[in-house]
């Protein structure tokens, strides 16, 4: 059980007057009398308890009955804002980088509820949900030494992520492809999608992999499918549409040709991205059309 309950429990004791102590403390969450004592001066000097201890009942009180508790949870949905932050300060190294390591070490110890840090509800950072989903993914395939399917510029990967980092001040994971033998960077921001397979991420596994989708060197065949989309708006020189490689039209400043090579990802891109007119491929206008149809027969049974 995290501090947080044995904070709020020792500050109920105080309330109805029954003077707890560390020895109270120690008995009741099954911890040494050592770590009773550092919560009971955490309160203290960092939460400003105002304890008094009182010999004659050996125990503690309240000098001032209106002091309250700040907040002690913090959401799950903070840890992962702070887990994304830890990542983006270790990874720091610019000017002034020991102290943005600093930093990162101090929120670490913020992020699980094990820790007997946890103490005070940290302020909600803005980020990427996106970019902070992708970390965690990658986090998680890396902890449990899983592979992880991507869609990386149009081109559709298999890959052994082994660790993340940033460069010129942007984010990268460090993996091996397909070939179970090149180590590539692949930059997060470019990655359009991304899955965990559920199986233990070991070069030689990466055969089965390859035996699936029917192609024995494991790369997607060298030839894309191309879209033609009319967007909403344009889009910055060179920037890729969300991880897809596209080239506008000379004619028509918001038509692109977009490189796919997933269809299946590329549908559901569709589905969740901002444009105005899906041209061609006939084929993939009527893929698109099915799948949006089979969406709202399911909506319809649920009314």
């Amino acid at each position: 059980m995290s501090n947080t309950h044995r904070i709020q429990w020792f500050d109920q004791q105080i309330r109805e007057a029954r003077y707890p102590n560390s020895n109270h403390l120690a008995e009741r969450f099954e911890i040494s009398k050592r770590q009773a004592q550092r919560d009971i001066e955490y309160m203290g000097a960092s939460l400003r308890a105002p304890l008094v201890y009182d010999a004659k009942r050996r125990g503690y009180s309240y000098d001032d009955s209106a002091y309250v508790l700040p907040h002690l949870y913090m959401t799950e949905d903070e840890k992962r804002v702070l887990k994304y932050l830890v990542h983006r300060y270790s990874q720091y190294n610019y000017d002034h980088a020991d102290t943005a390591h600093r930093v990162a070490r101090l929120l670490d110890r913020f992020t699980d509820e094990s820790e007997s840090e946890l103490y005070d509800r940290l302020p909600m950072f803005n980020a990427d949900p996106r970019m902070m989903q992708l970390v965690l993914l990658l986090t998680e395939a890396i902890k449990r030494s899983r592979l992880v399917q991507l869609v990386y510029e149009g081109e559709q990967l298999t890959i052994q992520p082994t660790r993340l980092l940033s460069r010129y001040n942007d984010d990268y994971v460090a993996a091996y492809c397909d070939n179970g033998q090149e180590q590539r960077h692949f930059r997060l921001s470019a990655i359009a999608h991304a899955t965990i397979v559920e199986q233990t991420a070991a070069i030689a596994s990466l055969t089965n992999v390859r035996a699936s989708t029917g192609n024995e060197s494991g790369a997607p065949a060298r030839k894309p499918f191309t879209a033609k989309v009319r967007l909403v708006e344009p889009l910055e020189c060179g920037e890729t549409w969300n991880g897809f490689s596209s080239a506008c039209s000379d004619v028509d400043p918001l038509l692109y040709e977009v490189d796919f090579y997933d269809t299946n990802a590329f549908v559901r891109h569709l589905m969740v991205a901002e444009w105005d007119e899906l041209l061609a491929p006939k084929w993939l206008r009527e893929k698109l059309r099915l799948h949006c149809s089979a969406v709202l027969t399911r909506l319809d049974k649920e009314r």
